[in-house]
C-alpha cells in the first residue's frame, strides 16, 4: 500500500469516526422515512436534473460529459426531455444515443468507444462530487482488488430509511437484527443501515474469521474502528462471531432462544447460506416458526425458498450491489420467489433491447458513484403491475424479477467475474495438468433442496489426473487476485462447494462448448451467459 493510498485511508477513517456518533444517536423514525419517501418521489424529475447540472455538466472531468456531445445533448435538451417524457424516457432517447456504459466500461477495463470516438473510463472518474467519504468498501473483484467504493453515510442513511419501511411494512419494527455475511464492505454497509433505524442490531455472525492467517489485515482493523467508533457513540455495534458454514447451528440456536423469548429474530445474509442454517436446524429437530430472513447476494429461487420454509421460517429477497446501494426489495404478494419492487426513489433504471439488461442511473444526491445508463452486469423481467401490497402504497410500483448475472458467477454469496473463471480454465489448469482450453468446464447448478453446487468437468483425454490436485489448484488460482478473492476462496473451500468430475464438457445446440453453465441437478443446462448489450 502506498503512502497516498495510506494518508487517504486515514483521512476517511478519522471522518468516519467523526460522524458516526452523530449517525448512530440520531437514529430515522418510520415517520421520518415516509417523509423523506415522499420528498424524493415527489422531486424525482427536479432531483435527475439538479444531480446531472452540477454532476455532469458542471464536472468537465465526467466521461458522461464527452458522452452527451457526441449525442449532441446539452443540458437544455436534457431538461426539455425529461419534462416531455419523464426520467425514464429520456434515459431511452440518450442509450439510443450512446450515452450509457456496459460494466466493462464503468470498471475501466475497456474504453467508451462510440463510432470513431473513444472515451476514457474509470470508477475514480464517475464518483460523485457531491458525496462526503465516510466508508471506504470495495466492490468484489478476484482479477484485482476490486472497486474501490467510498460511501457516504448521508447515503446509508437514505437507504436504512427505505429499509425501514420495508421492515415495518413487514410487521418488523421490533425485531431484533443481526447480519450474517463475510467480513468486509458488505457487512459494514449492511450493519450501519441496520443501525440507521430502530434499535441497532443484537448479532454479527461472520463466515469467517476476520484474523485468520492470510487475510488482509484491513478486514480485521476495519471491524475494530467501527466498533471502537460506535463505542464511543454509546451505541456499540456486536463484533463478529465467527460461525462457519459448515456448522450453523449456533445462530438457529439463537433464533430459537429470541422466538422462545416471544421476540423475532431476523436474519440478513445470502439464500444459500440461510438454506444452509434451515437444513442444520431441520436436522437438528429445531422449529424456526416466526423467524424471519432478508436475503441478497444470489438469486432466490423456488427451491431454496421452500426448505427455509420448511422450518418455519419466512423470507424475502433484497437486490443491490456495492456500487449502488439497495436496488429492490422483495414484494409482499410476490409472483414469483424474487419478485422485488425497484426503490425508483434512489435509482432509475431502464433495459436494453434483447437481453433485458438493466441499466442503473443514480438519483441520491449523495450517492458513491454518478451512474447514468450504466450496467452492473445483471439482467431482469421488468414489469408493471398492481400487487397491492404495503410497498405498492409506499410508491414503489415497479417489479423485478429473474434477476440474473451475465458475467459472473456466484456461490455462498460470493461472486466471481466470469473473466477470472476463463483465466483459470483456459490458462492456468491447461497449462498444469495439461488438455486443451475447451477440456475444462464449469457447471454451476442448483441441487432439489437448493444447495448450490459446483461441478468442473475435465475431460477424460486429460490423463493421468489428480482429480484432489485439481481442485487445489482451482481454489488457488481463483483465490489469488486480491484480498476479497481470497476471502472467496476461503467461503468456496468451507462450504465444499467444487467436485472434480471425469467427463467430455458439455456442448450446446449450436456446438459452443462454454465455459460456464447453469442448470440444475435435476435437469438439463441453460445457458448462463448472455451477451453484452
Amino acid at each position: 500500500m502506498n503512502a497516498a493510498l495510506s494518508l487517504a485511508n486515514v483521512r476517511i477513517g478519522a471522518s468516519f469516526l467523526w460522524k458516526l456518533p452523530f449517525f448512530l444517536r440520531h437514529p430515522i423514525s418510520v415517520e421520518q422515512a415516509r417523509t423523506a419517501l415522499r420528498e424524493r418521489l415527489e422531486r424525482r424529475e427536479v432531483g435527475f436534473l439538479v444531480l446531472a447540472r452540477r454532476t455532469i455538466y458542471g464536472n468537465p472531468r465526467s466521461p458522461y460529459l464527452r458522452l452527451l456531445a457526441l449525442a449532441g445533448c446539452e443540458y437544455g435538451d436534457l431538461e426539455r426531455v425529461v419534462k416531455q417524457e419523464g426520467v425514464e424516457g429520456a434515459l431511452r432517447i440518450l442509450y439510443r444515443h450512446g450515452v450509457y456504459l456496459t460494466v466493462d466500461e464503468f470498471k475501466g477495463r475497456r474504453p467508451a468507444t462510440r463510432g470513431n470516438a473513444t472515451v476514457a473510463v474509470n470508477p475514480d472518474l464517475l464518483r460523485n462530487p457531491l458525496a462526503a467519504y465516510h466508508v471506504l468498501a470495495r466492490s468484489g473483484g478476484s482479477r484485482s482488488r476490486g472497486t474501490p467504493v467510498l460511501i457516504d453515510l448521508a447515503f446509508v442513511r437514505g437507504c436504512g430509511g427505505n429499509t425501514c419501511l420495508v421492515l415495518e411494512a413487514r410487521g418488523g419494527a421490533e425485531w431484533l437484527k443481526a447480519v450474517w455475511a463475510t467480513p468486509g464492505a458488505g457487512a459494514r454497509f449492511r450493519l450501519l443501515e441496520l443501525s440507521s433505524f430502530g434499535a441497532p442490531p443484537v448479532r454479527w455472525f461472520s463466515h469467517v474469521d476476520p484474523a485468520a492467517p492470510g487475510l488482509d489485515p484491513i478486514f480485521r482493523w476495519s471491524e475494530r474502528a467501527m466498533r471502537w467508533g460506535s463505542g464511543l457513540a454509546g451505541v456499540p455495534l456486536p463484533h463478529p462471531l465467527h460461525i462457519p458454514l459448515t456448522d450453523p447451528l449456533p445462530i438457529a440456536h439463537w433464533m430459537v432462544d429470541v422466538l422462545r423469548a416471544g421476540r423475532t429474530p431476523y436474519l440478513h445474509t445470502y439464500p444459500s447460506s440461510a438454506v444452509r442454517l434451515c437444513q442444520s436446524a431441520g436436522d437438528a429437530g429445531l422449529d424456526l416458526h416466526g423467524a424471519q430472513f432478508s436475503l441478497t447476494g444470489e438469486p432466490l429461487t423456488e427451491a431454496r425458498l421452500a426448505v427455509i420454509r420448511r422450518t418455519g421460517a419466512e423470507a424475502a429477497p433484497r437486490y443491490g450491489a456495492m456500487e449502488t446501494g439497495l436496488i429492490g426489495y422483495g414484494c409482499l404478494t410476490p409472483e414469483t420467489p424474487d419478485d422485488l419492487h425497484l426503490l425508483h426513489d434512489l435509482h432509475a433504471l431502464i433495459e436494453s433491447p434483447g437481453p433485458n439488461a438493466l441499466f442503473i442511473s443514480s438519483l441520491h444526491p449523495a450517492a458513491p458513484f454518478i451512474l447514468l445508463n450504466v450496467s452492473m452486469g445483471d439482467q431482469a423481467v421488468v414489469v408493471e403491475r398492481a400487487c397491492g401490497c404495503p410497498l405498492e402504497r409506499l410508491g414503489w410500483v415497479t417489479h423485478l424479477h429473474t434477476i440474473r448475472s451475465y458475467e459472473k458467477l456466484s456461490g455462498e454469496g460470493m461472486t466471481f467475474l466470469d473473466t477470472d473463471v476463463i483465466r483459470v480454465l483456459e490458462d492456468e489448469l491447461p497449462a498444469r495438468f495439461g488438455g486443451a482450453p475447451t477440456d475444462y468446464q464449469l457447471l454451476e447448478e442448483e441441487a432439489d433442496d437448493g444447495q448450490p453446487r459446483l461441478r468442473l468437468l475435465v475431460h477424460p483425454r486429460v490423463d493421468p489426473l489428480d482429480t484432489k490436485a485439481v481442485a487445489e489448484a482451482f481454489f488457488a488460482a481463483i483465490g489469488s487476485g486480491s484480498p476479497i478473492a481470497r476471502v472467496m476462496e476461503v467461503v468456496w473451500r468451507d462450504a465444499d462447494l467444487l467436485r472434480v468430475e471425469r467427463r467430455a464438457p458439455l456442448i450446446t445446440h449450436a456446438g459452443k462448448i462454454l465455459h460456464l453453465h447453469l442448470g440444475r441437478a435435476r435437469g438439463g443446462p441453460v445457458l448462463r451467459r448472455t451477451p453484452d448489450p
